[in-house]
Order: C-alpha cells, then structure tokens, then sequence
C-alpha cells in the first residue's frame, strides 16, 4: 500500500503516462515525498490538480454520485436493468457486495487519503510562502469535507432522525500509506458533520476571494464555494439559522440576488446557458469539467444515463406517472425547462435532456449551483418563519427565470414550504438532489411502477456498508 502511494504521488509530479518502479530510484523511498513531491510550485499545483481528478472519477463526481441519488427516488424509471448503471439503487436491492456500493466507498476514501496526504505534505514544505500554504490545504480540506458530506447522504442514517446520533463513518484525518490503521470505529453522523463543518470554516477561511478566470471560479474552489456549500450542509443537518447565516454572506437582500464579494454569482437569464458550452457561468458554483481528452469514463456520464442512442445509454427516461413533469409545478406550455424532455421516437419514452451532449460526453457535472443556494436560503426563511415575502421573492426568481408568468404570491407557512420543495424538483432534477431531499426532511421514498416505497424505518433507506470495508477494517459495523 505504501509503495502504491508513492508510485501515485511521482506519477502526478511527472505527469507520466505510465508508472513503474524504477522511478522511485532517484530519491530513498522514505525520503521521497519531502525530496521531490513538494520541491517546487509546479510540482505542488500539480498534486492538487490531481485531487480534482480523484473527485471527478465517473465513479463518483464525474456522474454516477448524482445519478444515484436521483434514481433512488421517483423521477425515474429504469429501461435497461443492467446491474452495471444503477439497477440495484433504482429498486432498493442494493447489499454489500453491489458494485456502485463497493466503488463509490473506494474512491471517496481514496480522495480522502489523497487529501490527507497532499495535507500533510504542503503543510511541511517550505517551496512556497505560508499564505499559499495555507489556501492549497484550504482547497484539499474543501475536497475532505464535501467527500464526508456525501458519503453520509448514502451510507448514514440523516442527522434530523436523530441529531446525528447514528453510525456515521470512520473518520480518517490522517495519511494512510500502509495498512497499519485499517481498523478504524465508526464516529457518529453528528461528530462527521463537525468535521467536514470544521473543513468547510477552514476553507472559507483561507481560500482565494477568486481564482481568476471564469474557468477556474467554476473548476476550482474560491471562498464563495465553501460558503456555498455549507449552506447546503446546514439544510441537510435542519439548522436553519445556520443556513441564513451562510446564504446572507453571498445572497444580497432583494432582487435580483447576487453575490456582493468574492465572485460575483448571479441567476443567468437563460436556464439554458447553466447547461451549454462553456459552462462557466457565474451560476455554476463549482463544477467538474470534461474535454474530448478528459472524458468521464464508459457509462458514467450524466448524458450516457439519461440520453437515449445514439448521444447516450438512454439507462433511465423520465417517470411520467408521478415524475415532477406531471406535476402543477410545471407548466409544459410557459416553462424553458420544458426543453429538458425529450420524446424518443424510437421507442416513445420521454428522457431528460438537460445534458445533451454525447456521445462524447462533455457537459460539465454540476455540484453547486447559485439556484440551489437561492432555494436553501428561501427553504430556511419559510421553515424557520423569519421572512416569508423575502423567501417568496427567492422562490419566484428561480421559478420566474424559466417561467415569467408563474410568479406565486399569498404563500406562507406549509404551503410555502411545499412550493419551495416542489420547485427544488423541477429546478435540480438530475443534479441528485430528490433522495437527498427526502432524507434530510424523513420523507418516505415514494414508490415507481413495481418498486415498493421505502419508509425511513426500513434498513433499504440508506446504502449498506461496502463489502471491502467490512472484510478490511475490524472496527467497522455494518448498517442494519
């Protein structure tokens, strides 16, 4: 396992095609990692880049993270029942041994060890300056924590059942480069989320105001993205004080909303534009970027899922029994978002388009989006009480971008709050947003065609522990 890492670690430094062992040879292999990995700017840069690239396997940010979540729920209906993109999370058959069970763990925890490692690393180098010190472990300690976060969305109970009193994960902060600590005890959801709470605070801290240039703001984290996100994780945790407090730093009071500082978020006027080359918008929060070199990987991309041939697989096509297509939330005849559905007339199902480009799968993955922060903070609002006509006006700008008469009024209380739910269907379908969703609020997974509901008692209601970690780590326990 050591030699691995190493191998991995002068393998990004040289940015080789291959890998052997003879390029240990140069430098003691204990002294390897303070001698050559973190000698010189370039080399550093060049780590870090390729923690993003750990983060945007197909295996998990690259595509199948988000498919996931949202097949688990009813937007959804499977047409391929290949075992290989999803089968077994579409009907709620998954156990130990399933291959998205088994691959997504190992490579969250193998971006984990990356971060750790390129933590450590940085934190002793003295190549560059202490400020950007600082930022580069701002950047790995945004990577650790957002991997924490959706690790506990699949495999850990939610922290509003409870207040995180449930198993949550083995919580490894350290380098791992052999096998020497595999056994690691689970830590409660509630103390996971104190950590990644921990990394996100760290970033924000430390991280660039910009990074530059439209790429790089949405390829890369900046300050916003941290703030961002954990306006997400307190929506997820239920702490909507919290969530308010975080959206207010980048959501200015009135429309239209945008950010004053740092990046200069704002809803685009086209829905369309978020989702068309080159996708650096100042919507798109943060995203994984894919090029005709640097693709997402054979049945991983969003596109080869929900696109039918030739673009795509066309794995799962839009639930039109009780999809949010079907809904008094969408208006087919005044919505943009219209445009998402595509009718096949081969086999006459309805798909999302909302990622259309195949069969070279380049749309962009998106992970945050200025919308979704609009809608935490309006959710937040309308829970807690505090504004309703501020969190109406948040609802009706995400809404009114694609539907100009639809605009609500009069709404409060529960109604306001369904509205807000129901456009948060509409609005992040495909983003892997509904399982998510109906965990964090104790909502059953609602049923589809031959597939029973799923109640929040059931042990189906979130993943069981991959196989691999139960057989490696004698600490860990399974999910019941």
């Amino acid at each position: 396992m050591k030699n691995i890492f190493r191998i991995f670690l002068v393998c990004l430094v040289l940015l080789s095609t291959s890998c052997n062992e003879d390029l240990l040879t140069p430098v003691p292999p204990t002294q390897f990692s303070d001698l050559v990995v973190f000698d010189s700017p370039e080399r550093i840069e060049q780590l870090m880049n390729g923690l993003y690239a750990t983060a945007k396997n197909g295996q998990f940010l690259g595509g199948r993270y988000f498919v996931y979540n949202d097949i688990r729920a009813e937007e959804f209906s499977n047409r391929t029942t290949n075992g290989v993109t999803g089968f077994s999370t579409w009907q709620h058959t998954t156990v130990s041994t399933t291959n998205e069970v088994v691959n997504l763990w190992e490579v969250a925890y193998l971006l984990i060890n990356r971060a750790n490692i390129f933590i450590n690393g940085v934190s002793n180098t003295s190549t560059i300056p202490n400020d950007q010190i600082q930022a580069y472990v701002a950047e790995a300690r945004f990577l650790r924590g957002m991997t924490y976060f959706y690790l506990l969305q699949l495999y850990a109970r939610p922290y509003t059942l409870d207040n995180g009193a449930s198993p949550g994960l083995p919580l490894r902060l350290q380098p791992e480069l052999d096998d020497q600590n595999n056994d690691l005890a689970r830590s409660t959801v509630a103390e996971v989320y104190a950590q990644i709470l921990d990394d996100l605070n760290f970033a924000e801290t430390n991280l660039p105001l910009t990074n530059g240039s439209n790429y790089s703001n949405t390829t890369k984290a900046h300050r916003n993205t941290a703030i961002a996100f954990k306006t997400r994780v307190y929506l997820v945790m239920g702490q909507h004080a919290n969530v308010i407090t975080e959206a207010n730093k980048i959501v200015s009071q009135s429309a239209p909303f945008t950010a004053s500082s740092g990046v200069p978020h704002a809803l685009q006027a086209n829905i369309n534009d978020v989702f068309s080359p080159p996708y650096t918008t100042t919507e798109s929060i943060f995203s994984m970027p894919f090029t005709d070199l640097n693709l997402p990987g054979t049945q991983n991309g969003l596109g080869s899922y929900y696109n039918p041939g030739p673009r795509g697989i066309g794995d799962y096509s839009l639930n039109l029994q009780t999809g949010v297509f079907t809904t008094s939330v969408f208006d087919s005849q005044n919505d943009a978002r219209a445009g998402w559905m595509f009718f096949n007339t081969s086999n006459e199902f309805t798909y999302l388009n909302k990622f259309p480009v195949g069969p070279q799968h380049l749309d962009y993955a998106p992970v945050i989006r200025y919308a979704e922060v609009l809608l935490n903070l309006s959710e937040a609002l309308a829970r807690s009480g505090q504004d309703n006509a501020r969190a109406l006006a948040l609802l009706n700008a995400v809404r009114t971008r694609s539907n100009p008469s639809g605009a609500l009024s009069g709404l409060s209380g529960n109604q306001l709050v369904d509205a807000i739910m129901a456009e948060r269907r509409l609005e992040l379908i495909g983003e892997g947003f509904r399982s998510i969703d109906l965990l964090r609020t104790g909502a059953t997974i609602p049923g589809k065609e031959n597939v029973a509901s799923v109640p929040p008692t059931s042990p189906n209601y979130i993943w069981p522990i991959s196989a691999n970690e139960l057989l490696f780590n004698n600490l860990m326990t399974p999910n019941n």
